[in-house]
Order: C-alpha cells, then sequence, then structure tokens
C-alpha cells in the first residue's frame, strides 16, 4: 500500500461525492493532490436512502451504480391521505457510486490513502499528521478540503462549533411489486424528520429520520411501519441489511473557508434541512471546490472568497428557508393541531404551502 507522501498542493479529507470530486477537479488541473479516508472501502457501509435528482443522471451512467427511475413522489399525511407530486428521480448503488467518482479522481492523478484518519493539524504551518497502519504520518498542503461528513474532523481540530444533526435508521427489505414512487409519511411520530420508503429495484430503502431531543427511540416507530407495509403487501418481513447516520440539518456553517481549508458537502451543512438530499450539493461543492483551488494555486488570489459566494449564491436561499420551516414545525411539536395536515404542508416541500409565508396566527409560538 502507497505511503503518504510528504508533501502536496491540495489535502481531501474524506472520499464521498464531494472529496472524490474536490480531488478529480484539483488534479485536472495538474495540482499534486492526496485524498484520504479512513474507511478501507471506499461508499461502505451505506449510510444514504440513494435517491439523486434527474440532473445526476450522468453521475450513473455506470451500469453497476444506476438502480431504477423514479417518476415521483407520494406523501403521507398524518390524517392518512395520500398526494402525489412530481419529483422524478433516479435510484442508485451508493458504494458504487461513491467508488465510481473516486476511481475518476485516480485517473485524473490524485493520491488515495484508504484506511487512513486525520489526527492533528497545525492549519497555520499547514501540516497535516495521518494514521495509517498504526503509524503517523506528517504531511504538508498548502490548501485543504474538508470533505468528511457532518461530524467533521476537520471542523473539530480547527475548534468550530459542531454542526446540527438528526439521526436516521433504515432498513433494507424485499419489495413484493414494482413501486415508481419514493413514499414520505409526515408525522408528529418523527420529530424533526420524516419516514421514507425509496425503491431500488427488487429490494426497498425503508428508514426514517427524527430529532432524537424529541423522541430519542428510533426502532420502535420504525419497525411499525415495517410491519405496517409487510400488512399491505408491499415489503416483505426480512430485514436485509440495517443502516444508519447522521444528517446536518442547521443550516451552513458560518464559514466555508476558515484559513485555507475549504468545507464541501455534509462538513460545509450544504445537505437540505428538511429532505436531507445532500448528493447532489456535495458533488457540486465539491467540483467548485476543486476548481477554486487549482485557481488559486494558479495566482487568482481571490478563488477561495469566491467559492463561498458562489455557493452561499447557489444554496444559502434555499437551505436557510428549510431551516426556518423545521423551527417551525419543532415549535409545534406538542400543541394540540400537531397532527393536522396543514400543518405538515407547511413543512414539507411537495406543498406549495411550503413555500408560502407564515400566516401572522402562525407566525409566533
Amino acid at each position: 500500500m502507497p505511503m503518504p507522501p510528504h508533501a502536496c498542493d491540495i489535502l481531501v479529507v474524506g472520499l464521498g461525492p464531494a472529496g472524490s470530486s474536490a480531488a478529480r477537479g484539483a488534479a485536472l488541473a495538474g495540482t499534486r493532490v492526496v485524498a484520504i479516508d479512513r474507511r478501507k472501502e471506499i461508499g461502505v457501509p451505506v449510510q444514504c436512502a440513494e435517491f439523486v435528482p434527474l440532473p445526476m443522471g450522468k453521475y450513473t451512467l455506470d451500469s453497476d451504480v444506476f438502480r431504477q427511475r423514479v417518476v415521483g413522489m407520494s406523501t403521507v399525511l398524518p390524517s392518512g391521505e395520500r398526494v402525489a407530486s412530481d419529483f422524478p428521480g433516479i435510484m442508485i448503488d451508493r458504494a458504487k457510486f461513491d467508488q465510481s467518482l473516486a476511481r475518476k479522481a485516480r485517473e485524473a492523478g490524485a493520491t488515495e490513502l484508504l484506511g487512513t484518519s486525520l489526527v492533528a493539524l497545525d492549519a497555520a504551518a499547514g501540516v497535516a499528521t495521518l494514521q495509517r497502519q498504526g503509524a503517523e504520518h506528517r504531511v504538508r498542503y498548502r490548501v485543504l478540503v474538508a470533505a468528511d461528513g457532518p461530524h467533521s474532523r476537520v471542523g473539530q481540530l480547527l475548534g468550530l462549533p459542531p454542526l446540527e444533526t438528526v439521526d436516521t435508521r433504515q432498513y433494507t427489505v424485499p419489495l413484493l411489486e414494482p413501486h415508481p414512487y419514493t413514499d414520505v409519511w409526515l408525522s408528529p411520530d418523527y420529530p424533526g424528520g420524516y419516514a421514507w420508503l425509496f425503491p431500488k429495484a427488487g429490494v426497498a430503502n425503508l428508514g426514517l429520520g427524527i430529532d432524537t431531543r424529541y423522541a430519542p427511540d428510533l426502532k420502535a416507530p420504525l419497525d411499525a411501519l415495517h410491519a405496517q407495509l409487510v400488512a399491505e403487501g408491499l415489503v416483505g418481513e426480512g430485514i436485509l441489511a440495517r443502516t444508519g447516520g447522521a444528517i446536518p440539518v442547521g443550516g451552513l456553517r458560518e464559514r466555508l473557508v476558515v484559513g485555507s481549508a475549504l468545507f464541501a458537502g455534509d462538513a460545509a451543512g450544504l445537505t437540505h434541512p428538511i429532505t436531507g438530499a445532500g448528493i447532489a450539493a456535495a458533488v457540486i461543492s465539491g467540483e467548485a471546490a476543486g476548481h477554486a483551488i487549482a485557481a488559486l494555486l494558479a495566482g487568482h488570489a481571490g478563488a477561495l472568497a469566491q467559492y463561498e459566494e458562489d455557493m452561499r449564491d447557489q444554496f444559502e436561499t434555499t437551505i436557510r428557508r428549510a431551516v426556518e420551516r423545521r423551527q417551525w414545525m419543532l415549535a409545534r411539536h406538542e400543541q394540540p393541531d400537531a397532527r393536522a395536515d396543514a400543518l405538515h404542508k407547511r413543512g414539507w416541500i411537495a406543498f406549495r404551502e411550503y413555500f408560502e409565508a407564515d400566516e401572522p396566527e402562525l407566525a409566533t409560538v
């Protein structure tokens, strides 16, 4: 296995969609890129519902990435009413997706080091201490890309405040009949989140996200939903796989560029706080980070500031609205109308009410 070099132009921490996209973009520009990931196998374990919007289709062309088309979304309100919406997309094999992006980064010239953790950081000197196979190695870098998820180790070592997150739990279950929709359940039983069934050819990802400050048990409500869908004949009783993870829901970091470190993807807080969607934003921000760093090293002094400005222009308005809607919903979690369909329509992107201004009587808690 290759040993870490003593120096590089760009050190990328995390080889998910953001990190691999940044590594590829920078390597294509001729910079020396080292990309590390603490996992020994990229994309494993999968901690994702595995849905991407149609514009991401060009990244799913590999035959082992694409799983099935989705024609729309079906939202189930607390009353049981089911509402269909036009949200087409693609279900992917997330592990294969991540591996495909990482392979393209390697082909562009990036050095990839798996089973390697960031353990210390001297940001002023531009020196990172990596741990690999029980030994520590110091690597000097010029720019660092933090693409290491919502619990970013880079963020911790820089002394930045942690991102607010919700917890998720997901089962992979047999799908007993073709299902071209993503299903979403809204309920005060899932405070700060929702439940989902995302079809993936002959199986489905069945999961939920919950703010555990309000409801600490994820297993019981997920098991109840599983039993309900088994009784309806949609899915089988068996559980083929289990996974879970954290999703950032508090919005963008206060700063996406800290000194010579750029934050991208989940580590930047670019995940949508209502839906949890983050793959597209990860790829977009990773590509932008790679291009910005290449421009900086080519002599464009304002390139990193331009990266921050571009990401905020593209994502901040949408994410801020989602943060506000999520907080608005949580403030009403235990109120008498917590199960009212009208309330949940204001908190979910499939309904026009989500995009309307709050009525004066609903604007305060």
